[in-house]
């Protein structure tokens, strides 16, 4: 045997382990990235909305209400606010994407809560500070429902003038904690330096006096100012899952202009991913052992190896959807199953020509490297415009927000990569290591028989 197909070989199986411990491991760990767990998913992959079940919301962008701002950037601006949002929420594999012109796709797996989390994405989170409004003798000005009347709470801010003071000036380290006195709920902040020198100025302004923190224009806590402060501060009166959930907006910041909906709503049942995915295996296992049946039955040896190969890139093409990762969805599935018979047909048109070869009466060796080279063209053309379509439709997809396109584009593309890959290295290696064994010298195990050459007439006597 040739020492450098030993040497791929040997490639191969280390590649091979290493996919299959990658595919079966359910949690692993990427330096400077952490662990990429994935919960309770089949084999550690990140199953799709179809597939795991949860929820799918639509909103709108008001564009109405972004000022001097473009629609883009406003719209942009959303979209990484929500993201922020939802994964400090711990949602698992979360998708936030733009569809059309002034609309934003968030499907969230996993998710069961739909209230929580149309609450939770479409809250402006608008934070900023109010101090009393008082009449001339001294006392709080009430509304006509007996309301105080609270005006912003206002500081100079380093060029003199005069700002109001609001959750622009916090920093991204908002935190749920408990009062260490009291034991209560409170969400600790802190401004950056511009935050600090208003603060300071509007507690030494409203020390004894109440400082109204608003939410959204609602009253959320009104602390009396104890001490002088400037560069943090807590806001109490809070459940302990209102401190977390106000903890989330303030990290997040923002949103740029408010969302109008949620326009679509939908709760995807668990079960029904889960009864999707069980039978889409028993399609791929028993399409699978169709294939591998056909390929010994009809190309014999080669066959047999073909099988083996394709095996192995079903190992691979799992080893790479999890550790891209892609989000297997049903039309991933199905992208997964039309590329493993793309794989075959590359084995189809370099065994055909092998046989062809083998009957003109050359050796092994050449008609391995004959029919190999003769099928490269067919097998070559063939994938690169399934790639090629495979871009289009993922490039579509992105731009109509549909996931699922965009999954089965990708998951398609990723196959036939591989397929190629295991039609031209593997299956090579693994014929060209029967070369110079007493195998190559029976024909029968490859399928083919060589033409018998006529006889010449036999000269009168």
């Amino acid at each position: 045997m040739n020492r450098r197909n030993l040497i791929i070989l040997g490639l191969i199986i280390l590649l091979a382990a290493l996919s299959l411990t990658a595919v079966l491991v359910k949690q692993y760990h990427i330096p400077g990235i952490g662990d990429r767990g994935h919960g309770n998913n089949t084999m550690g992959m990140s199953l799709g909305l179809d597939l795991s079940g949860g929820i799918h919301l639509v909103y709108e962008v008001d564009l109405s209400q972004i000022g001097n701002e473009s629609a883009e950037s406003a719209v942009q601006g959303a979209i990484d606010i929500i993201s922020r949002r939802v994964d400090a929420f711990g949602v698992s594999e979360p998708l936030v994407q733009k569809q059309g012109a002034d609309r934003i796709s968030i499907q969230l797996p996993g998710i069961r809560d739909m209230d929580t989390a149309v609450e939770l994405i479409g809250q402006t989170a608008q934070l900023d500070f109010r101090e009393l409004e008082y009449d001339s003798e001294g006392n709080p000005v009430r509304d006509e429902n007996g309301n105080y009347v609270w005006k912003p709470a206002t500081g100079r801010d380093s060029e003199g003038k005069e700002v109001h003071l609001t959750g622009r000036y916090l920093k991204r380290n908002s935190q749920p904690q408990l009062a260490p006195n009291t034991n209560e709920p409170e969400v600790a902040f802190e401004f950056n330096s511009d935050g600090a020198k208003l603060f300071e100025q509007i507690t030494t302004r409203l020390l004894e006096k109440p400082l109204g923190i608003f939410l959204d224009n609602q009253l959320i806590s009104s602390p009396t100012v104890k001490a002088v402060l400037s560069d943090a501060g807590v806001i109490t009166g809070l459940s302990l899952d209102e401190a977390r959930q106000l903890a989330i907006l303030l990290n997040a910041g923002a949103l740029p202009a408010p969302l109008v909906g949620p326009i679509v709503r939908e709760d995807i049942d668990p079960t029904l991913g889960a009864d999707s995915l069980r039978k889409s295996l028993i399609a791929g296992m028993v399409g699978l052992i169709l294939i591998v049946l056909f390929m010994i039955l009809y190309y014999r040896l080669p066959g047999a190896l073909a099988s083996v190969a394709l095996i192995i890139y079903g190992i691979l093409v799992l080893a790479a959807f999890k550790l891209i990762p892609v989000t297997l969805t049903l039309a991933g599935i199905a992208a997964f199953i039309l590329s493993i018979g793309m794989a075959v047909d590359a084995n189809v048109l370099i065994f055909e020509r092998l046989k062809e070869e083998l009957r003109s009466g050359r050796p092994l060796s050449g008609a391995i490297e004959a029919g190999f080279s003769r099928a490269w063209s067919a097998i070559r053309d063939s994938n690169f415009t399934t790639l090629i379509t495979c871009a289009i439709l993922y490039w579509m997809g992105n731009m109509l927000a549909e996931p699922r396109v965009m999954g089965f584009a990708l998951t398609l593309a990723i196959g036939v990569l591989l397929s190629m890959f295991t039609a031209i290295v593997i299956t090579r290696t693994f014929l060209r290591l029967l070369v110079g064994t007493g195998i190559a010298n029976n024909l029968r195990l490859f399928g083919a028989q060589r033409a018998e050459q006529p006889s010449l007439p036999k000269e009168k006597q």
